[in-house]
């Protein structure tokens, strides 16, 4: 597709407030751009999904530029692992919720923002009357489930949204809205199968990428406020850090493409494993799961029994071994979890186990890796096989507060 121009997405106020013009001088002068523009920036409402690296300059930037409403959904706390790159928060800001924090950020860059807390997690109970009470959605998230759930629910609410994504040194942007071009589903029609692209903790990321790409997003999203220039609607921008080039690609709506007509379990869908639950009332597939699940703190009690010889079971970490030189649950030795997918791990168990007549305890940072390996234990017949529900996370919170969190 070739860029296109759009309409501006929001009416303009009726009158700049004259307090306002010397904030704003720089946008009035420029031609293309002027007061007209200025007026529905003030009069827009945008949605940013996360509080996080992309987030963070997207808010400021957004602020800065005088977007009337933002509004902000994180249900996470500032931690000292997100201050590399996510520059809207602080020192002062650890163990406060992400919201609260790009909130108080906002208001010291722009006083005449208002901004909307929503400090819950979206999902698809909420996301569509979500959506809909704004004009514009941007989407900085770092997992499949939910960038598909923002997608589907983008194109139910009929609103466009910017969407951008990093990982190492690379980022992505660019525009969907589903009534005017393609959609996320026609660049990924499918998920990646589960465990197959890493996150950004486990894969890492340089801390000023998310700014890099976050500023694009702002800048796509001010373009289609006011109508001015060309948003990347029906392309797709590419960065690479490393060689500090820029692609951009052409995107086309797939004809065949079913349009969305209601959200699907999207964590089902991209193979997330389901929460569990210890209410009694939870149905079989929830208590084989919890069976084969332990919490940090039983594996503390597992560990002081092993100890004692009234346990004998193998403590694997799957993480890479890089996270390892960060923190570590002592007595665990490391298979990373490629050597699953690969199926060398199945030998060195076989060593580590005694042919498999010792059980296997799992664990990764948060618990998604390791929940993998463990569905690949279980489809080989090892279902003495569990895994630590959280991770190394977990045990931090719950154990040893002292180790070092990244």
């Amino acid at each position: 597709m070739s860029p296109m121009a759009l309409p501006p997405l929001v009416d303009p106020i009726a009158e700049l407030p004259r307090e306002q013009t010397v904030r704003y001088a720089r946008h009035l002068s420029l031609a293309e751009f002027g007061e007209q523009a200025q007026r529905r920036l003030a009069n827009a409402r945008v949605l940013v999904i996360g509080a996080g690296g992309l987030g963070a300059p997207t808010l400021l930037y957004l602020a800065a530029a005088g977007v009337g409403t933002l509004g902000v959904i994180d249900d996470d706390l500032v931690d000292e692992s997100n201050l590399q790159r996510q520059v809207i928060h602080g020192m002062s800001d650890l163990g406060r919720p992400k919201v609260e924090s790009a909130r108080d950020a906002v208001a010291e860059v722009n006083p005449y923002v208002r901004t909307e807390l929503h400090p819950y997690r979206l999902d698809r109970s909420n996301a569509v009357e979500l959506f809909s009470g704004y004009d514009l959605v941007l989407d900085g998230t770092d997992n499949f489930a939910t960038r598909y759930l923002v997608a589907d629910a983008c194109e139910l609410a009929d609103k466009p949204y910017v969407w951008g994504s990093i990982l190492r040194f690379t980022g992505q942007v660019s525009v969907f809205w589903a009534s005017h071009g393609p959609t996320y589903r026609d660049l990924f029609p499918e998920p990646p199968a589960p465990g197959t692209v890493p996150s950004c903790a486990e894969g890492g990321v340089l801390g000023v990428l998310p700014g890099a790409i976050g500023t694009i997003m702002a800048t796509e999203a001010i373009k289609l406020i006011t109508g001015i220039g060309e948003p990347l609607l029906g392309r797709l921008l590419v960065h690479d850090a490393l060689a500090m080039t820029h692609q951009v690609l052409d995107l086309s709506p797939d004809p065949h493409r079913v349009p969305v007509t209601e959200l699907v379990d999207h964590e089902q869908m991209c193979g997330v494993a389901p929460a569990t639950s210890t209410d009694p009332s939870t149905d079989t597939t929830q208590e084989e799961t919890m069976e084969s699940e332990i919490t940090a703190t039983q594996l503390k009690s597992w560990l002081t029994e092993r100890e004692a010889g009234q346990r004998n079971f193998v403590l694997v970490d799957v993480r890479e071994p890089f996270e390892r030189d960060i923190n570590a649950i002592d007595g665990s030795v490391s298979i990373p979890m490629g050597q699953f997918a690969n199926g060398e791990a199945l030998g060195q168990l076989d060593e580590l186990t005694d042919g498999g007549e010792v059980p296997v305890v799992l664990y990764c940072k948060v618990g998604g890796r390791s929940g993998r390996c463990l569905e690949f234990l279980h489809a080989q017949g090892r279902t003495d096989a569990v895994h630590v529900g959280g991770g190394v996370d977990a045990w931090i919170d719950e154990v040893e507060p002292h180790q070092t969190r990244y």
